[in-house]
């Protein structure tokens, strides 16, 4: 779902940067109502595979490359099992296809010997699976098994928290610390799927829509902060 674009010419309110990102997250649940992990998934062992996948890539690309993969190796086990030169094969146009599908299958090789063939549902299990950092497992915390244990920190939600003042970080173990002192736990995957949400059609990378987005106020490097 896209944004509503209204233009916003309010001027910036003085809060703390608590208040702060509550008052984005209230708007944007108020503009994104619907929003939700755009990878295309059945199982939470295809969506950590997903996940994986689109590291560097976007999801659209990676939900036109999953139909084959996954017809072809639908669960851990096949996927444990997969001729290599295969696997890469299938997944090449999602970029670093040759790292991704050996991680890929290393992390499904470990979920079938070490945790009977289910994707683990805690932090430190999935850390230890090869190509698993902090922001593929909570992905797959938060949409798999609806357990927030931390933020999402991709491109968008790095670059939209550094805008909008909310850490001056710019690794996302910094950023994602930062981002939990100041939201509720229960809305931390909240903000980070609308955030990339935002982040696609307005707050973009080159060309922010600073006029017409309804967190100009909010936000100190848009064109109200002088951009």
């Amino acid at each position: 779902m896209g944004a509503k674009i209204v233009p916003v010419t309010t001027k910036r309110k003085s809060l703390t940067k608590k208040q702060k990102a509550g008052e984005i997250l209230t708007r944007l649940k108020r503009l994104y109502p619907d929003a939700t992990c755009s990878l295309t998934y059945s199982t939470p062992v295809q969506l950590l595979v997903a996940t994986i996948l689109s590291a560097q890539c976007t999801d659209e690309r990676v939900n036109q490359v999953t139909p084959a993969l996954f017809g072809r190796f639908p669960d851990a086990e096949s996927l444990a099992n997969a001729d290599l030169t295969e696997l890469e094969t299938l997944v090449r146009s999602t970029g670093f296809y040759r790292n991704k599908a050996k991680n890929i299958q290393a992390a499904c090789r470990m979920i079938v010997s070490e945790f009977d063939s289910v994707v683990p549902n805690t932090m430190e299990q999935l850390l230890k699976l090869p190509g698993v950092a902090r922001k593929t497992a909570n992905v797959v915390l938060a949409h798999a098994y609806g357990i927030n244990a931390g933020v999402t920190v991709d491109t968008h939600v790095k670059r939209l928290s550094q805008r909008l003042g909310l850490t001056k970080y710019a690794d996302p173990i910094h950023i994602e610390k930062d981002l939990m002192k100041l939201l509720p736990q229960p809305d931390w995957e909240n903000w980070s799927i609308r955030l990339i949400y935002h982040g696609r059609a307005v707050c973009k990378a080159r060309s922010p829509a600073c006029v017409a987005c309804e967190l100009a106020d909010l936000c100190p490097t848009g064109v109200e902060g002088g951009r």
